[in-house]
């Protein structure tokens, strides 16, 4: 399965039902009063974080996803259904922001959370809501609002507990295959892992915690050099980061020379990192 962590989509809400204009109309009754009823609001466009999902792969492929319409209101008092609600189902630690404004609308960090990204329409009011006494047979109601339609930027950010870090071909996958049962691809030339890999690792009490082997950094990788930025990110949530240095060529390099460089790259990329200023 393709790795997908950046996806940019459009959302449209529900539109709100309009209101009606109704009269009473009944038998011995000839000037029955207003019963226009009220529309119904429109369905939001709601993002879930889904534990079962570790990319934003759907995202990719279906671009728009839309809301349903409020119901227009009725006669005899009957107010309009509202709308139904469109889901996006996405992975724990996806970030949402809106495209044009860059404005943070959700920030998904644990399983279940839900945020509206595109609310619906108010509906419009029936001509029963404007009677007053000196207004007894209004012949008017209010329009449905419009739903929010907007363009939306969603970022992935892994959450895990233990980061793996390093330069190319330090070991990293070698560790995690080692560790947990995943199986990343293991060769001796450079960028073998192109993206992050997750692994468990249980304990005999039946804990757990997650692994993440992140693909090697280089130096200038905070400006997009080699895998650059595009995983940086991932590293950022880790409660703990690994450095992995290969001392296998202590005489051909200095390996206190490769945890400088990956350091500086990730101090670079976030100076607020406070892990970064205590090595």
């Amino acid at each position: 399965m393709k790795f997908i962590d950046e996806v940019k989509i459009r959302v449209i809400a529900g539109d709100g039902g309009r209101g009606c204009v109704s009269f009473r109309r009944e038998k011995f009754v000839p000037r029955g009063g207003p019963n226009g009823g009220n529309g119904g609001h429109g369905g939001d466009v709601v993002a879930v974080a889904d534990p079962q999902l570790t990319t934003l792969l759907d995202l990719r492929y279906q671009k728009q996803y839309k809301a349903g319409r409020g119901q227009h209101g009725m006669g005899s008092d009957c107010h309009g259904r509202r709308g139904d609600d469109r889901e996006i189902k996405v992975p724990v630690g996806t970030i949402i922001r809106d495209a044009a404004t860059s404005e943070l609308i959700g920030d998904l960090q644990a399983s279940g959370e839900r945020v509206i990204v595109a609310a619906g329409g108010r509906g419009g009011k029936g001509n029963a809501h404007f009677v007053s006494s000196t207004h007894r047979s209004p012949r008017f109601a209010q329009p449905g609002e419009p739903g929010q339609d907007r363009e939306l930027e969603i970022e992935l950010r892994l959450l895990a507990d233990v980061g793996i870090i390093g330069l190319p071909n330090a070991g990293k996958s070698t560790l995690i295959s080692a560790i947990s049962a995943v199986r990343p691809k293991i060769a001796e030339y450079p960028f073998t892992t192109l993206v992050p890999n997750l692994g468990v690792v249980g304990y005999d009490d039946g804990k757990s915690f997650v692994v993440a082997d992140i693909p090697g950094l280089i130096e200038g990788a905070h400006e997009g050099q080699g895998l650059g930025h595009k995983f940086l990110r991932h590293v950022m949530r880790t409660n703990l980061l690994i450095h992995l240095i290969d001392a296998s060529k202590i005489d051909e390099q200095d390996p206190l020379a490769d945890w400088k460089t990956v350091n500086r790259e990730l101090e670079l990329f976030d100076p607020r990192d406070a892990r970064t200023q205590n090595f």
